[in-house]
């Protein structure tokens, strides 16, 4: 077993590689990247492992999900809100039935690629390279938009960092309190019967939570009433 790097991935074999036709250009947006801070900081990695290991141990559940791929055009703060809120129901629908936490790990902030099966496409007759995701080219079908750009790293790192700024936000503002429960309820389900069995969740945990500010517990002094793992 050789010694990890961050550049060790570079002599493994790579399939799902794009062909930059600038190599000058992609060695300046690598340059560029390896001076940006982390995305995800060393404390975040470790706590996520002690919170996988309870989940390995059966004393948690895992939810993960996101969408398949990204795009540069879909980042706005009610998209992150709504994508964040959505977490925000399962998790505590799966702790009210099995009384146990929930670990959440969103597939976002950085899911801007996408796996292709071949290296090019043909439609009418026309053939281009694949569209790998807004971090490699653009979904257009023409010439110009599936050259592969460097400079889409950047811009996806831009907005990954501002994603995850916005989750922490919520996450540690008080968003993800469970006494804001009934705030989580989106619009789409108002009127179904998806909405009336969350609000049925959603009452009971109240009614709970009632009786434990009558005890003096709250978001405050008791971290478990604060969804804040994220």
């Amino acid at each position: 077993m050789t010694t990890w790097t961050p550049s060790s991935w570079r002599e493994k074999p790579i399939k799902q590689v794009p062909a930059y036709p600038d190599p000058a250009a992609l060695a300046e947006a690598e340059r560029q990247l390896s001076t940006f801070p982390p995305l995800v900081f060393a404390g975040e990695a470790r706590e996520l492992k002690s919170r996988l290991a309870a989940v390995a141990r059966g004393e948690a559940f895992l939810l993960q999900g996101g969408d398949c791929a990204e795009s540069f055009a879909e980042h706005g703060a009610d998209h992150i809100r709504d994508f964040f809120r959505v977490f925000l129901q399962m998790a505590v629908v799966l702790t009210h039935g099995a009384s146990k936490p929930v670990v959440k790990v969103g597939r976002v902030a950085g899911q801007f690629a996408k796996p292709r099966s071949a290296d090019t496409e043909i439609i009418d007759g026309v053939e281009l390279p694949s569209y790998r995701g807004d971090i490699i080219n653009a979904i257009e079908f023409n010439e110009a938009a599936r050259v592969p750009d460097p400079d889409r790293m950047l811009q996806a790192y831009r907005q990954s960092a501002a994603t995850l700024n916005l989750l922490r936000a919520f996450s540690m503002g008080g968003y993800a309190e469970l006494t804001r429960i009934h705030e989580w309820t989106m619009g789409f389900m108002k009127g179904s019967n998806w909405n009336v069995r969350f609000e049925e969740v959603a009452k009971k945990i109240d009614d709970a939570i009632t009786f434990m500010a009558a005890l003096g517990l709250n978001p405050d002094n008791t971290p478990a009433l604060k969804q804040t793992s994220f």
